[in-house]
This record gives structure tokens, sequence and C-alpha cells, in this order.
């Protein structure tokens, strides 16, 4: 796939069946709307002029079934039509987000309320172009009928519609980059509207913790003026736009049934025949409205199509790796480089609980980027092994079972404190869940509830308190039993003494039997640190020191101001 074209393409290809069988059945009602006017005129100079009682019942007839064709040729045209638009649409958004949510990332630069606008609103407006060709097929279809009848009645107007109809056309088009041009930029602001608002809802509470909400008004404001002002300027050039193709086929219309009006008083045409003139110049005024407004329903489809495109077309964040792990459990960073890193080398042996103090907090937060696997080789410089693989050679699924990074800001989800515990651990048994919730001190949030484990958790664990989700998101990651556990802050949420009893339940849990595996405590607090084997410091981006938690605290007074408070 390349751009929003080939998106079209694809989306008209894997639908063609429906595609064909709904436009087929649409145009064969334009056919018979056509021939409704058609059928009065004839009835009028058949049966009506002539007094012929049989002919009309044998006319009604026909006009009746007639009546029968186009109503369920519309039905189930249409039918075929909304099938393929509905059926499509839930394939893209299911495609979408299958790539948004890769394991291997998605390089893109659209942000989160951005992606989730690709994977609703535009995956819906792209499934239009399946509505947009039916549409387009049945209004050409009618015209054509329309100025053969006409031909059949009066060359001259026949050949002012056949004539007058594409230079209609074709000087309305010019006004469609225009009108592409407008809905693009409407578009693409107003996900830039819903991308601000998702982040904006999403961090409430630190902006609220902060006293920024008036803040975040304004700038949201800004955006949203922005995306209504170009919504206005789309909305003004395809009022403008309608409003003209509307008055120019109504003009188009009204000479047809003008002159038409002249030739039966000169008695070119009979009664029936100036009827059936009237009734196809009005008739063709739908079509013609239909085919001005293509350019508009283009333009959205097409630029859903290129947003899209933004999203199917991006390259995967991370290579495919497909080493499988050693199963050691030990970790090797060679000089890396990477935000505020600037060149850290660290060693963490297996087995090892290490400690790591970052002087400043982008720092820590870069290095547990770089532990998770998740920074692209291209992003980044130095080496990353774990169990001395290159972390860029493991297969992906290999290395999330090796190594388990549980940032600071953790999320949980809609269900129970049971199914988020063991939501990395689904084979659990009731000892092991035990057992991490003792570690974490999590048991108190189940005690304080009268469901227990089955306690319900609303999204993004919005039920529990702040040291509450804490505490559950650290039991979720003890639970996985990891061969390399990272926690960033894990307890900057719980007090002295739960701090304690969790520094002891990690200690006790992960390093009190084979020390099999190993564990890293990206912090600065005291209680963690003092379970740890080793700690090494990072500062300005770099290995400063090392040594142990005591040691350091005695000798080190830059030590001392950061850690002991």
């Amino acid at each position: 796939m390349a751009g929003g074209t080939a998106v079209l393409r694809r989306t008209l290809a894997r639908n063609r069946a429906r595609l064909i069988a709904g436009t087929v059945l649409v145009s064969l009602h334009q056919v018979a709307e056509t021939a409704v006017p058609i059928a009065i005129g004839v009835i009028v100079d058949r049966a009506i002029e002539t007094g012929d009682v049989t002919a009309l019942v044998v006319w009604l007839a026909a006009l009746a079934a007639l009546f029968v064709v186009l109503t369920s040729a519309w039905r189930f045209g249409a039918r075929f039509i909304v099938v393929a638009v509905q059926q499509e649409a839930h394939r893209l958004r299911v495609e979408v987000a299958g790539r948004i949510l890769d394991p291997r990332g998605v390089r893109t630069d659209l942000r989160a309320g951005e992606l989730l606008t690709v994977s609703t609103s535009d995956a819906d407006r792209e499934a239009w172009i399946l509505d947009v060709v039916p549409r387009v097929a049945a209004a050409l279809t009618a015209l054509i009928a329309s100025a053969i009848a006409l031909l059949w009645i009066d060359v001259p107007l026949g050949l002012a519609v056949l004539i007058g109809t594409p230079v209609v056309l074709g000087l309305l088009q010019l006004a469609a980059p225009l009108i592409t041009r407008r809905v693009t930029a409407q578009q693409e602001s107003t996900a830039r509207a819903v991308g601000m608002a998702t982040d904006l809802v999403s961090g409430l509470r630190p902006l609220r913790g902060i006293g920024a909400e008036a803040t975040a008004a304004r700038r949201y404001g800004d955006v949203s003026r922005g995306a209504l002002a170009a919504t206005m300027r789309a909305a003004k050039a395809t009022g403008v736009f309608v409003g003209v193709s509307t008055t120019v086929s109504a003009l188009l219309a009204v000479a047809v049934a003008g002159f038409a009006g002249w030739f039966a008083l000169d008695g070119r045409i009979s009664v029936g025949e100036l009827i059936t003139v009237v009734g196809l110049a009005q008739f063709i005024s739908e079509p013609l409205g239909m085919l001005a407004l293509v350019p508009g329903y283009y333009a959205n489809a097409r630029a859903s199509a290129d947003r899209l495109a933004l999203v199917l077309d991006a390259e995967p964040l991370l290579p495919t790796g497909t080493v499988e792990p050693s199963g050691a459990s030990d970790v090797r960073l060679r000089s890396v480089a990477y935000r505020s890193l600037d060149g850290v080398t660290l060693d963490v042996a297996p087995g090892e609980l290490l400690g790591i103090v970052a002087y400043r907090p982008e720092d820590a937060e870069a290095l547990a980027e770089v532990l998770s696997g998740q920074v692209p080789p291209d992003r980044r410089a130095g080496e990353v092994r774990i169990g001395g693989v290159d972390v860029t050679e493991l297969g992906l699924v290999h290395a999330r079972r090796t190594i388990l990074v549980e940032p600071h800001h953790t999320d949980l989800f809609a269900g129970t404190v049971h199914s988020n515990v063991t939501a990395g651990a689904a084979d659990a048994d009731h000892d092991v869940v035990q057992h991490v919730l003792r570690a974490s001190a999590a048991v108190d949030v189940v005690d304080a509830h009268p469901d227990g484990l089955d306690h319900e958790v609303t999204d993004r664990g919005a039920s529990l308190s702040g040291g509450q989700r804490q505490r559950v998101a650290l039991a979720r990651a003890l639970a996985a039993r990891a061969p390399v556990l990272v926690l960033h802050d894990p307890t900057t949420a719980v007090d002295a003494v739960t701090e304690h009893a969790i520094a002891d339940g990690i200690a006790a849990g992960r390093h009190g039997g084979t020390r099999a595996h190993s564990t890293i405590l990206i912090t600065s607090s005291p209680a963690l640190l003092s379970v740890t084997d080793r700690v090494v410091v990072l500062a300005d981006g770099r290995s400063a020191a090392e040594g142990t938690h005591a040691g350091l605290s005695a000798t080190d007074e830059n030590y001392r101001k950061a850690v002991l408070r």
C-alpha cells in the first residue's frame, strides 16, 4: 500500500461483489425512475386522448409493475451498499487498531488522540467511497437514459441534455481542488483538537495537581477555535459549490422544459410527449445535483484515506528479531546514548538486585525506556544485551518474556483486582496470587473491600486510590515472574511503613531462593535501596558512582542529599 489512493483502490477491490450488485440495482432503479414520466406520457397519448379503456388498464398495470421494479431495485441495491460500507469501516477500524497496538510500535508522528480519530471517524469516512461510486454510476445512468428518451422525442432536446450536462459538470469540477484542500485541512485540525482533548482528559489529575487547568483550557481553546475556523471555511466552500451547482442544474432543467412547451405549442411534439419532457426535466435535476455533490464526498473519503495511509503504511518502530533468549538473566549496557543519557555503561549480574539512583528524573525515564526494548535502534546509540543477546535481535515475544519494565506511571484495566494481577500470568494459581499480593503489600487493597479479589476495578484504575493502584500494578509485575524485572519508582504513592514492607517483599520474593531472577530498582527510596546488592548512580546522563547503599550514604554527599530524606 502506498498512500490514500491505494487505500481507496483496495477498498473498492475487496468489496467488488457487493459493489457491483448494488451499483447494478441502484442504476436499474434510476432507469425505472426515468421510465415513469415516459410511461405517463404514453398513457396520455395512447389511452386518455383516444379514450381506449383497455389501453388505459394495460398501461396502468405496466406503470404499477414499473413501481414494483423501482422500489425493489432500490431496497436491495441500498442493502448491498450499506452492508459493504459498514463492513469496510469495521475492517479498517480493526486494521488500524491492529497497527496501533502492534507490539513493535508504529513509526508515526500522530498523537494518541489523532490515532483515535483515524481509527474511528476516518475509517467511517473512507468507506463512503463505496456509497459514492454507486451514486455516480446511478446518476450517469439516469442522465443517459433521460437523454436517450429526449432524443427519441426531439433531437434538439436530447442534445441539450447530452451536451449541457458534461459542460455543467466540467465547470463545476474546477472547484473540486479547493474543496479537497479545505476538507483535508478541516479534518487535520479537528484531529489535532481531538488529540489534545484526549491528552487533557487522560492527564487531568496531574493538571489539577499543579494548578494548570486554566492554561490547558486556553491551549485547547486556541486549537478548538482553529478547528472551528477550518470547519467553517470547508463548509463555506462546500455551501457555495452546492448552491451554484443546484442553480445551474435547475436552469438546465427549466431550459429543457421551456423549449418543450414551445415545441408543443408549435405542434412538433404531442401533449403526452410534453408531459414526458417536463417530467424528465424535473427528474434530471436530481442526478445532476448528485453529481455536483461528488467532489465533496470524494474529498472527505480521500482525505480520510490519506490519514489512514499514514498509519497503515507506517513502518514498525522495532525490527523483527528472531533469536531466542539464552535463559540467562544478566543485563549489559555499553555506551548507551538516548535522550538525556550520554554513554551509560552498566552490568547487572544474574540474580542481582540492583538499585539505580538518577539525580535527574529524565535520566531515569530514558533508562527505563531503553531497558524496555521499545526504543528503535536508530534512535539510540550503544549496545543493550539481555542474557547475552542483543535486544534488537530477540524475537519480540521472547523479549517480553525475558524482561519486564513496569513504568512509574502505570494503568490498570477495567475488570477485577484478580484479573489485573493475573493479566500477565493467566496460569497463576491461588498461591502465586497470594504470594505477590503479600510481596507488594496489596493484601490491604483486597482486605479493604468486601468482594476481595473480585472487587471491581474501573478503567485506568480510577476506582482505587493512587497507592492502591501502584500496589496492584506491582503485584501484576511480580506475578509475571520475568527473568529480568525493572521497576521505576514503584512506591511513590505509599507511606513509609508500606514502603519498607514492599522492599522486603521484593527482596524475598525474587531473591530469597535460588536467585535466578535479576531485578533493577530505579528509585531514590532509601527503603528500596537498602535491600539492594549494589547501587549505581547516574549523574548528567552517565554512570557516576557505584557501591552499596550504606557505603554511598556514608561517603557521598550528593548521594545523601538525593536519597536520605
